[in-house]
């Protein structure tokens, strides 16, 4: 079977096909067996009946994309692929759905899962973030409050994390408390600093706009009309989950992000948010989002690295300890 497209004049070969034809080969590496050949503006694809219609499916909606204003990556074709051959939703919905625009840099969800969870905050009071490290839990809930901020949805941004040592001891940080507690909050500015210009960040912490702060100084506050953002929640315990939710004021949205696979409270501590789903059941404006290996946006390596932990897990399960403290 042969089909045929042409790329329109409106749209740069050098933007769908990439610089020295990057693009076109991962096309070629993830359509596989369909043969991909182009010539001026005409893409022919020749093979089976199903790769060539799948191919032919993913370079039309790429075209689309490019056309769009949005240029192709590498990484972003290995996605669309991934998308396509799933069925669950088309490159186009995600690769096109920009969250915020800084410095030249746009932000917006890369897999079909953080599309969801960005859908979800957009359409939920108190979300769930639930997933491992590198699949942008965090990243993105920041960029959907600054967008808020920035639109006047709210009038500030409040981040918080549990202060919970993992494997160091706050008491040999020098410096005062605040300076022990600056390094468990240091993801939160980075992240900050990758969605602001820099120089307005500290006049909107000044103003109170924006906060970051550890979870202990949120007991016994009512926060109205403000994104709040509660970053690594495996480290809290029920207790603190909950005062952490009855925070919530009037015009406010809450965010809850963390990885169940990652708890640093000590031994035979309960994580909060390994309880919460199954406290919170059909309550409607919350939600949860589950986020996997296959939403990872960092290196290939991450994602594997993540599958081979959870086979291991589910093979090598945890002792309980029975052993009693003699008398």
């Amino acid at each position: 079977m042969t089909k045929v497209l042409n790329v329109p004049d409106d749209v740069p070969l050098i933007n769908l096909l990439g610089h020295r034809d990057e693009v076109l080969r991962a096309l070629e590496r993830g359509l596989a067996p369909a043969l991909i050949h182009v010539r001026e503006r005409e893409i022919t694809i020749t093979g089976d009946e199903g790769p060539v219609e799948l191919a032919s499916s993913l370079i039309s909606e790429l075209i689309e994309v490019v056309r769009g204003g949005t240029p192709l990556t590498v990484d972003a074709v290995d996605r669309a692929v991934t998308i396509t051959k799933d069925g669950l939703s088309t490159p186009t919905d995600v690769l096109t759905t920009d969250i915020l625009s800084n410095r030249g840099k746009t932000i917006r969800p890369k897999t079909v899962g953080q599309k969801e969870y960005v859908d979800a905050i957009d359409e939920n009071t108190v979300v769930f973030g639930i997933g491992p490290a590198g699949t942008g839990k965090t990243y993105l809930a920041m960029a959907k409050a600054v967008v808020a901020l920035q639109t006047r949805q709210v009038s500030r941004i409040v981040l918080t994390r549990p202060a919970v040592e993992a494997g160091e001891s706050l008491g040999f940080l020098p410096g005062t408390l605040n300076d022990k507690i600056d390094p468990y909050l240091r993801p939160l500015y980075d992240a900050l600093h990758d969605m602001l210009d820099p120089e307005a960040i500290p006049k909107l912490m000044a103003a109170g706009t924006i906060e970051v702060a550890p979870l202990a100084y949120m007991r016994g506050r009512t926060l109205n009309d403000a994104f709040i953002i509660l970053d690594e929640a495996q480290n809290t315990t029920p207790e603190q989950m909950k005062m952490f939710l009855t925070r919530l004021g009037f015009g406010s949205k809450a965010v809850v992000t963390g990885d169940v696979t990652q708890v640093d409270l000590p031994g035979g501590t309960v994580s909060g948010l390994k309880v919460v789903r199954n406290i919170l059941t059909d309550i409607d404006g919350l939600a949860f989002a589950r986020l996997s290996s296959a939403d990872v946006v960092r290196h290939r390596l991450v994602g594997e690295i993540i599958d081979a932990y959870e086979r291991w897990g589910a093979e090598n399960p945890p002792q309980q300890n029975n052993n009693r403290r003699r008398r």
